[in-house]
């Protein structure tokens, strides 16, 4: 037999669903649209006004504890949250997600099946939304070891760098997340972010076969003709990362003829070891759009680009789709409760 304790509470289980998806679409294409936080955040203050009407005023010891739990969510998760995506530790939608729950899950809330009352354990504090953040680092940090496993299974296993990333062919980075772990001069944490990648080639109207097929003549800036919109770089604006698509309408394909025409004739001949003031046409890119590209310089741009055009398989850094983990932390706050006080009394250290 199921009881919830109040209708807030069985009103809360439609963020289990609406989470579920976003997590999907987070592995898929790394974007989230920001309107599916609008109606959980506004359900969210609708249920605590209603619960906040029940605790006006503060009698009891209580209704005391239920405004101080409340404060904290608000107060201090809505704001850590939003550090925490201005030092680019979250994601927008990662950030925005944890504002949601600290306003549509302040508290714990109560469940009942087969006689068995859930969340199984709560915390002292009893502020739900700090057990989904804390839930969500310690499933997280379970990432590194999936990612060595994976590299293990592929036979692509090199100590440390296998924990953080993973080896891919080149021409996957068509579809791929994340940025390259690799510079020209080797192993680098700061390596050209792929959807930057994707912006080039999609404002030449290339693709990245076009690109492996004839570096030497794009290389050289004059090569570059009509140019296209480059978008933001996401998998999901168009099936391929520059060239036309047989999958889109042919409004939406790019149509890369003029680009090609552009590389070919006279540049098409140009000497590979030929220098010039601004190979790849990057410095021209980044100067054409609006913002930095996540971050890119002409130097990282011209780095990456040589690398792909030069191997045949790179090591990436995937990043992690942090909304997957927060699904996970939450869907074992909803069922066991806070897993760091879980294992914190198994020690006996609360």
């Amino acid at each position: 037999m199921f009881g919830i304790g109040t209708l807030p509470d069985l009103l809360r289980l439609v963020v289990l669903p609406v989470l579920a998806w976003t997590a999907v679409r987070d592995v898929r294409t790394r974007r989230v649209p920001n309107v599916v936080w609008y109606p959980l955040a506004a359900l969210g203050l609708v249920l605590l006004a209603w619960e906040l009407v029940g605790h006006l005023p503060p009698e009891t010891v209580f209704d005391r504890l239920y405004l101080i739990r409340v404060g904290v969510s608000v107060c201090f998760v809505v704001p850590l949250s939003y550090l925490f995506w201005r030092l680019g530790g979250f994601g927008g939608a990662d950030a925005k997600a944890l504002m949601v729950f600290a306003v549509l899950l302040p508290t714990f809330p109560s469940y009942t099946l087969a006689g068995t009352e859930f969340p199984l354990a709560a915390t002292r504090l009893g502020v739900f939304s700090m057990t989904i953040l804390t839930n969500t680092v310690i499933v997280g940090l379970a990432y590194p070891l999936f990612l060595a496993a994976r590299n293990l299974a592929d036979g692509e296993f090199e100590f440390p760098i296998s924990f953080v990333g993973r080896r891919v062919g080149v021409p996957s980075l068509s579809t791929a997340h994340g940025r390259l772990f690799e510079s020209p001069e080797g192993v680098t944490r700061n390596g050209l972010d792929l959807d930057a990648l994707r912006m080039y080639l999609r404002w030449r109207g290339l693709t990245l076969a076009d690109l492996r097929s004839d570096p030497d003549a794009l290389r050289d800036p004059d090569s570059i003709g009509e140019t296209f919109d480059p978008t933001d770089g996401a998998v999901h604006r168009a099936a391929t990362d520059g060239g036309a698509s047989p999958n889109l309408d042919d409004e939406d394909a790019v149509d890369g003829d003029t680009a090609d025409d552009g590389a070919g004739g006279d540049t098409a001949e140009a000497d590979a070891d030929a220098s010039f003031d601004d190979p790849w046409g990057a410095a021209q890119f980044l100067d054409s759009i609006e913002g930095t590209a996540y971050g890119t310089s002409p130097e990282k741009l011209r780095g990456g680009l040589e690398l792909v055009t030069a191997r045949e398989s790179v090591w990436i850094s995937p990043g992690i789709p942090f909304l997957v983990p927060m699904f996970v932390g939450l869907v074992v706050a909803f069922v066991y409760g806070d897993i760091l006080f879980g294992v914190l009394g198994a020690l006996g250290i609360v």
